[in-house]
């Protein structure tokens, strides 16, 4: 319960993981956080006071019973992942991994897409920060690597990101997909003269069932579309962050 008395809100991702296999998604509701932040903002880097920002992760950490304080990365839309438990020197990174019970693995987005990943058995996890910028240089492609499995032992959710009928991009972010992929092309649609609307969920399925990961669920929200659930950085550059999150349980 904030401290307004709203309670916070979460989106639990459905698909067929093991039962030690804790995911969450936090929405706007129950927070601490003013306008324009309106109000569990989770992001300490997006110009919102740094006490509003720890008393909502204090919130999040009590409504959802984390193990522990969830690991922050500094995202910086790179391909980076970082293996936890790791030294903070080392978190400058866009994705992290855990095979350790009670490591919680965090993403912040505000449009950009989150997946989670886990293996059949349940032993490992991973959460990926994939804006198009990730997407196109592989970073879905080494949180896979980084679990050290086989893809075919691992599933992925796709968690909410401005949806493909209100991301617009220039000419060149579809031309350099298609230079890697000619796939990709598939995932564009025309706009106006010299753009395209892109659709980060088929592009993420697409990296994933290229690296032989097939089982991909989640898909279909639109973080522009929904401001009473979502932030969105291209409805509103001053905005605060969701976050994605994953954990072992014993």
């Amino acid at each position: 319960m904030s401290a307004a008395g709203v309670p916070l809100s979460f989106l639990r991702p459905d698909w067929p993981v093991p039962a030690r296999v804790r995911s969450a998604v936090t929405l706007r509701a129950g927070g601490v956080s003013p306008q324009p932040y309106d109000a569990l903002n989770l992001g300490v880097h997006v110009g919102d006071d740094l006490a509003n920002v720890m008393q909502n992760r204090a919130l999040l950490r009590s409504a959802l019973a984390l193990p522990s304080e969830p690991v922050w990365l500094k995202q910086v839309h790179g391909t980076q992942v970082a293996q936890l438990p790791a030294l903070p020197d080392t978190l400058e990174a866009d994705a992290s991994c855990s095979a350790s019970a009670g490591v919680v693995c965090a993403i912040l987005t505000a449009d950009c897409l989150p997946v989670l990943f886990c293996d059949d058995s349940g032993s490992v996890v991973a959460a990926a920060h994939a804006g198009w910028r990730g997407l196109l240089t592989g970073v879905l492609e080494n949180t896979v690597q980084a679990m050290n499995l086989p893809a075919s032992r691992v599933q992925a959710w796709l968690g909410p990101s401005i949806g493909p009928q209100a991301f617009e991009v220039g000419s060149e972010v579809r031309d350099a997909f298609i230079a890697h992929d000619a796939v990709a092309a598939q995932a564009f649609v025309a706009g106006a003269p010299g753009k395209y609307f892109a659709d980060l969920y088929l592009l993420a399925r697409q990296r994933l069932q290229s690296h032989s990961l097939t089982r991909v669920y989640g898909g279909g929200l639109c973080t522009f579309s929904d401001a009473q659930s979502f932030y969105s950085y291209r409805r509103q550059s001053v905005t605060g962050r969701l976050a994605s999150l994953i954990w072992l349980q014993d």
